[in-house]
């Protein structure tokens, strides 16, 4: 077994920040297994393959062959599953893929790395982990003075990937109890951070911001979300994958709970500061709602206490800070996001957020 960690979807956001944050502070090298999506910036896959202790190989998690082939050949101490579709939005338009990726996806992972594992030495197989990353979004909504959820509750998705990611989280516990293979599964709230694709909140309102162009918001804005800072994710996801014990669930979130409505608004302030705007109002003025998505939840919250308490994570980054962080790579990497901006993209937008039904938050 060689000294190396399997990563899928390594190209993404939070698996690129992994790797780059792996790279600096681990030995062990890494080989990424990833499809190279819409979402795999080539400027982000420029900057990983700079370092001889990665390698990239181009496949889809679904391919059993390549599974087969790149475990074989790597013989990995670890597999490191971010392989997904995640954003909520393109699940309503596109399920198929979803249920593809996320759960055929994580089946043949899960299969083609049993029979890898079960031809291991019993030394090797005790060191081995599965680590699987999850989503706050598998237990569905809660209510406002709801209080945070812990491991042992209940599922209820609401959408086609909240859905197809607890199918997931089954399929890798089944795993376990079926046949002992040694999984662990963690369970994040909202990431960001850098090199996060921009159709998710953050990076699609700093995005719009700089363009001059409205800053779209589902509903009332009035949804909360838990933010943690990618860099605490990737710190808890080193933890789990050295210490967390084979079985077991940690969830993983930053304390920063907010509304959408009020985070824009800090993104805003956050902008007016950094790259200042002649416009009356500032970057605020752009904001505009649009009717609400289907099944949007109303709030998501993690009890962390069981990562704290057994592996000693917590997250280290202050909320503001690390907003102001991300804000300043952004402006300083813009032509990081003119990488995305295709027609594509652009028809993307289009559909999940049609100029004619924006409301201006003044008009």
């Amino acid at each position: 077994m060689e000294d190396c960690i399997l990563v899928t979807g390594g190209a993404g956001f939070i698996g690129s920040n992994f790797i780059l944050d792996w790279l600096q502070r681990e030995e062990a090298s890494i080989v990424n297994l990833d499809k190279l999506t819409y979402a795999a910036n080539p400027l982000t896959v420029r900057e990983l393959e700079q370092n001889e202790r990665y390698k990239l190989v181009r496949a889809d998690v679904c391919d059993e062959h390549a599974v087969v082939d790149v475990l074989t050949r790597e013989r990995p101490r670890a597999v490191v599953h971010f392989a997904a579709e995640t954003h909520v939005d393109r699940s309503l338009h596109f399920p198929k893929a979803f249920l593809e990726t996320n759960v055929t996806g994580t089946h043949t992972l899960l299969l083609a790395t049993l029979r890898y594992w079960q031809a291991l030495t019993q030394g090797q197989r005790d060191g081995f982990r599965f680590v699987h990353i999850s989503t706050d979004e598998v237990y569905g909504s809660l209510a406002m003075d709801d209080l945070p959820v812990r491991e042992n509750a209940p599922y209820a998705p609401s959408s086609p990937y909240s859905a197809t990611k607890a199918a997931a989280d089954q399929l890798v516990g089944s795993f376990y109890r079926t046949y002992s293979l040694p999984v662990v599964t963690v369970v994040p709230s909202n990431n960001f951070g850098p090199r996060q694709f921009p159709e998710k909140l953050i990076p699609l309102m700093i995005r719009n911001a700089l363009r001059g162009e409205c800053l779209p918001i589902y509903g009332s804005g009035l949804n909360v979300r838990d933010w943690i800072y990618v860099g605490d994710q990737c710190a808890a996801v080193r933890v789990v994958a050295a210490r967390g014990r084979a079985g077991e669930r940690y969830h993983v979130g930053g304390g920063n709970q907010i509304a959408n409505l009020d985070l824009v608004r800090e993104l805003c302030a956050v902008l007016d500061e950094l790259r200042p705007t002649s416009r009356p109002g500032g970057y605020a003025s752009l904001i505009a709602f649009v009717e609400d998505r289907p099944a949007h939840d109303l709030r998501y919250a993690l009890d962390c206490l069981k990562i704290a308490d057994e592996l000693g994570w917590r997250p280290e980054h202050d909320f503001r800070t690390a907003l102001r962080t991300t804000v300043r790579w952004y402006l300083d990497r813009e032509e990081w996001l003119a990488q995305v901006d295709s027609e594509t993209y652009r028809n993307w937008l289009a559909t999940n957020y049609p100029v004619d039904r924006y409301r201006l938050q003044n008009g």
